[in-house]
């Protein structure tokens, strides 16, 4: 029997290497209406629309927000992101056993489909994606995770595993009360500041699951 019913994973740094270019879009965007990006990267794991509006120093921050669709959208285009290494044979291997794959993100819609279509993420390969504009908050509230579940028919919490490359998505998945809470060393953040919160596993990226997770692995 498998220890797990639903794994929920984080995008940006954990299952796709994107170059870290939507924090030079957020710095960019933030420069150029005339804000401080000095802490940009406070805001790993974030609902980036916080994050810029936080950075500026104002609630309402809608064409700001635009401004950096527009970056972003030209940085993908430029240098496009790929899965990380062993990524997708982890999510399908997984799925195979019988364990659902959702990913939750930082990103709003529109810009987590225009990166699943140029990953080829289509149908078969995940159960379930849930974006930041699905629920009323953003990491480290738990929110993402929650809709993942009811999204996956998950009901027992402790039966889930999140995963994700920031402190942020460490402390969402505490908050949520996941039975593992994994960081990965994918992304930017050290193993020192994954380890200084609460925590099950540190692991090298998502592509070691299996071998977590699934006794035949």
């Amino acid at each position: 029997m498998n220890v797990v019913d639903l794994v929920v994973l984080d995008v940006a740094g954990t299952t796709v290497q994107e170059h870290g270019l939507v924090y030079r879009a957020l710095a960019e965007t933030v420069e150029a209406a005339g804000g401080s990006a000095a802490d940009v990267g406070r805001w790993m794991g974030a609902d980036k629309y916080e994050a810029i509006a936080a950075m500026l120093g104002r609630s309402v921050v809608d064409d700001e927000f635009a401004d950096f669709h527009a970056r972003l959208g030209k940085l993908y285009a430029q240098t496009p992101p790929t899965p990380l290494p062993g990524v997708p044979e982890a999510l399908a291997r997984l799925r195979s056993a019988g364990v659902r794959v959702a990913l939750t993100t930082g990103f709003d819609r529109p810009i987590v489909d225009g990166l699943l279509d140029v990953l080829g993420w289509g149908e078969g390969v995940l159960d379930a994606v849930v974006c930041v504009d699905d629920v009323p908050a953003g990491r480290p509230a738990p929110y993402m995770i929650f809709r993942a579940m009811e999204l996956c028919g998950a009901r027992d919490v402790r039966r889930v595993l999140t995963a994700g490359d920031t402190v942020r998505d460490l402390e969402a998945g505490t908050n949520a009360g996941a039975g593992f809470v994994v960081g990965v060393l994918s992304g930017s953040q050290t193993a020192t500041e994954l380890g200084a919160v609460r925590h099950t596993h540190l692991l090298p990226g998502v592509a070691a699951l299996p071998a977590l997770l699934l006794q035949d692995s």
